[in-house]
């Protein structure tokens, strides 16, 4: 017997139908996959962009209604069209504009049956699929054109309202050889059909619904045991959020049927959720390529997609319906929950997420894929009444991450509890399967969270982009270019590196010229008055005395760096040294007094406490404004759960006191988090520091702290400077009275150090390969402080083309001695290979230790 012939099904959708240079791409695509493979090419296409609105326009006007308009639009668009392709219109489409003409006059539309309905939604297919098969057998392609319906038989589901059995309908889909053979017998090697369509069980027309076009390509790739479904559209392919909300967003170039289903149903456009089923249950891959970019690689949905665990995307449905159910009798009374959800069904609703209570139950009701109107709420809630209190909150958002494992990302998501720790959660949902995890809010309050959750995500490793596997170009990137790669000083320096390192390591090395142009990019921001370099960041001396060259001033937390600074700076004149400590004891108050440094206050306590410290001095006070930010829980200095700054409730309290001890309040002061990426977050922390300002009427100066982001991650984008300082300016001149400062720390010195280190072991375990060096947290704590990201590189063999992923870990006896997981490394490291750890120049040396009794690194500088 011969072998069946193999297919491969294409669906392009309305937008990849509507234009001339888009059926070209179709047929030639078509011809491609058909020589290149040796196969069938079954096309299947929407209706133009926008003909479904107007179809439904007159499928659900009001009876009676006039709609003529609407079918004469449709025929001038398609006759308009048909011009485009250098078609005869009449020739072309006679029968079918006859078709919607006969809809107009059919008995049917009287009462607006469902079936009169469906008949008139199916047109915008039949006339696309029509119109375009006769432009391709004008440019010579083997094409021709079948009638979806007579392949494509509906089923009714039970329980499925008399709607849902007309026009949301599902069709059988396992592979069926006979159809197949009725396919291979079709005298073309190229065929076009319609999406949206199928036959009803009495012979009329039944419609897929929403989304039914990609449907119809799943079953039809079922049907056939194709080789492959694509899917053709206007976007490259499923994105880890949507591109048009999130530019960073990254293509997904390889999902699994299971996640790509969670991620389609839990708010992703680009492929309707009931397409996955039928090519997931027939084995049959399905692709999701960009028809204006058909050289990008695409989406790629099949069985043997490798099993990477993290969060692969972040999604929003807006329009969400909450209902809330409370009774004290529900408590381990059986069958409360069957009379509830017997209602729901009652009134044709399916429930999507629910959370449950001793007393209460609430449920979410997608608009997708529920009739959710203002009379149906009523009904169902009356309905509800009779055996519960219900409380019907709308409109909300779901907001729902989705990746394998999710429950071992929970230590990962800590940024992420604490974004919505701010906003009202109305419901957290975990799924069982454990491939997504949703929390419910208001919708006004989800506006701008995704792109701040997905950086988060991937700022704290619970988003693996790294992972080439899974994760492809971002959309900025794929739109607008990729960057060219940040050059890194210490590349075109590594003869000069390596020579050091040969002295001896662990060694941190400091180049002074990139602190002096950190510097210099802060001074040309004329918004600024006062800059202070937070010495916590890298007290080393070469460091203090560049930044003082530079005109900064210097802030410090504790009366060991006020010491620090005048032994290394003696010239510096105290007046621009800030001391902002936290709990710290009485004497470093008295002993900042004394040095003559402008000293910062954080609480009342103190004032209340130590009156004789305090009585007619001059200090300024550091406020929490009540929230905060940054690149970990661990650095955002803002909120209750922070310890820093006196809150907002407190603040007159703060005033009026200080007043009886003759304290004049001369600057406030606000430092919210670390690497806080938003240029526009210390714009609104002036301004609302400089309204507190007006009520106290001593203030000169107003400090926005510190925190800018430093570019960590290879794809990180360097922050916008540029906006920062726009934005600054704007508020400045709305409050010229006041003087700005800032106290920058990380941003001044991060770039310029790093940490070289020797390969002292070369050891795989269970199928990890480590990297071990003679130093680990105790050199550098961030890492296992914060899961921070710093790029780790081979100095000794940079040019080492063959690379393997390595953990790169130290010789400390910790389970977190890790500064690097998964990096790439060449092959070939061995011992007595230097590894050099980039941007490790803030926070690395100052926080350094001798735990286990190991030396400290040493320190050098370079220009």
């Amino acid at each position: 017997m011969s072998q069946p012939v193999r297919w491969v099904v294409l669906k392009f959708g309305g937008t990849s139908v509507s234009r001339r240079n888009r059926w070209d791409t179709i047929g030639r695509l078509a011809a491609e996959r058909a020589r290149d493979e040796g196969v069938r090419v079954l096309v299947v296409v929407s209706a133009l962009s926008g003909v479904t609105n107007e179809l439904q326009a007159i499928a659900y006007s009001a009876a009676g209604e006039d709609f003529e308009p609407h079918i004469d639009a449709l025929i001038d668009r398609h006759r308009a069209f048909c011009k485009e392709l250098d078609l005869d219109a009449d020739a072309v489409l006679a029968e079918r504009f006859a078709a919607l003409r006969a809809l107009e006059t059919d008995p049917r539309a009287a009462t607006r049956d469902l079936a009169w309905q469906a008949e008139v939604l199916a047109q915008g297919e039949l006339l696309s699929s029509t119109l375009g098969c006769a432009y391709l057998r004008t440019q010579g392609r083997d094409m021709g054109w079948c009638d979806a319906r007579d392949w494509l038989d509906a089923v009714s589901l039970p329980n499925a309202s008399a709607w849902a059995q007309r026009l949301s309908v599902n069709c059988r889909c396992e592979p069926d050889a006979a159809l197949q053979e009725r396919f291979d017998a079709q005298p073309t090697q190229l065929l076009v059909t319609q999406g949206f369509i199928a036959r009803h069980a009495d012979g009329g027309t039944a419609i897929l619904g929403r989304g039914g076009s990609d449907t119809s390509a799943a079953y039809f790739g079922a049907l056939l045991g194709a080789r492959r479904v694509e899917i053709w559209t206007d976007v490259p392919g499923m994105f880890s959020a949507n591109p048009r909300d999130v530019p960073d967003a990254r293509l997904l170039t390889r999902l699994d049927y299971a996640e790509a289903q969670e991620i389609a149903t839990t708010g992703a456009k680009v492929l309707h959720p009931r397409s996955i089923a039928p090519c997931r249950d027939g084995g049959v891959p399905i692709t999701i390529l960009d028809t204006e970019r058909p050289d990008l690689p695409g989406t790629r949905i099949d069985a043997s997609a490798a099993t990477v665990p993290g969060v692969k995307a972040i999604s929003r449905r807006n329009g969400i319906v909450l209902v809330s159910m409370e009774s004290i009798g529900m408590w381990q009374q059986v069958g409360f929950l069957a009379d509830v959800f017997e209602r729901f069904k009652r009134n044709g609703l399916s429930v999507d997420l629910i959370g449950s209570s001793e007393t209460n139950v609430t449920v979410s009701l997608d608009p997708s894929e529920n009739l959710v109107t203002t009379n149906v709420l009523e009904t169902l809630s009356a309905d509800l009444a009779e055996v519960c209190r219900v409380k019907v909150i709308a409109p909300c958002a779901a907001i729902t991450l989705v990746g394998r494992g999710m429950r071992s990302l929970l230590h990962k998501l800590s940024d992420v509890w604490a974004t919505f720790g701010k906003e009202r959660v109305h419901l957290i949902s975990q799924s069982s399967n454990d491939l997504n995890l949703t929390f419910v809010v208001d919708e006004a309050d989800a506006d701008g969270m995704i792109a701040q959750l997905h950086a988060e995500l991937i700022r704290g490793g619970a988003m693996p982009v790294q992972d080439t596997s899974v994760f492809g170009p971002s959309w900025r990137e794929i739109a607008h270019g990729k960057p060219a790669p940040r050059v890194s000083w210490w590349a075109g320096k590594r003869d000069a590196l390596l020579a050091i390192a040969a002295e001896g390591t662990p060694r941190y090395l400091y180049d002074l010229s990139i602190v002096r142009d950190r510097a210099r990019d802060l001074a040309s921001v004329d918004a600024i008055d006062r800059r202070y370099y937070a010495i916590k960041a890298n007290p080393h001396p070469s460091i203090l005395r560049t930044v003082v060259e530079e005109g900064f001033g210097l802030e410090c937390v504790s009366i060991g760096e006020l010491e620090h600074v005048f032994k290394h700076v003696p010239s510096l004149s105290p007046e621009r040294v800030l001391f902002t400590p936290s709990f710290a004891p009485r004497r470093e108050y008295e002993a900042a007094f004394a040095k003559g440094v402008t000293v910062t206050l954080d609480n009342v306590e103190a004032l209340h406490r130590w009156p004789g410290v305090f009585r007619g001095r001059a200090i300024w006070l550091r406020l929490d404004v009540g929230y905060g930010g940054g690149h970990h829980a661990k650095v955002n200095t803002g909120g209750v759960a922070a310890k820093f700054g006196l809150s907002l409730q407190r603040f007159d309290e703060f005033v009026e006191h200080a007043r009886k001890l003759d304290v004049r309040i001369i600057g406030l002061h606000a430092h919210m988090g670390s690497g806080i990426d938003d240029p526009q977050h210390w714009r609104l922390v002036y301004a609302e520091l400089a309204a507190l300002a007006d009520s106290i009427g001593t203030i000169e100066t107003i400090d926005i702290g510190g925190g800018l982001p430093v570019a960590y991650t290879p794809d990180a984008e360097t922050f916008d400077l540029a906006a920062w300082r726009t934005g600054l300016e704007e508020i400045r001149a709305a409050y010229p009275r006041f003087k700005l400062a800032v106290e920058p720390g990380r941003f001044m010195v991060a770039e310029s150090g790093v940490l070289l280190l020797q390969v002292t072991q070369v050891v795989e375990k269970d199928g990890v390969n480590r990297v071990g060096c003679d130093a680990g947290m105790n050199a550098l704590a961030r890492p296992a402080m914060y899961e921070a990201y710093h790029g780790i590189h081979n100095l000794s063999r940079l040019s080492d083309a063959e690379a393997m992923e390595f953990d790169v870990v130290g010789p400390i006896c910790e389970s977190g001695d890790v500064l690097g997981h998964g990096r790439l490394l060449p092959a070939s490291t061995a011992e007595g290979d230097v590894i050099l750890v980039a941007d490790a120049g803030a926070y690395g040396m100052a926080m350094a230790s001798t735990y286990n009794l190991r030396a400290l690194p040493a320190e050098e500088t370079i220009e």
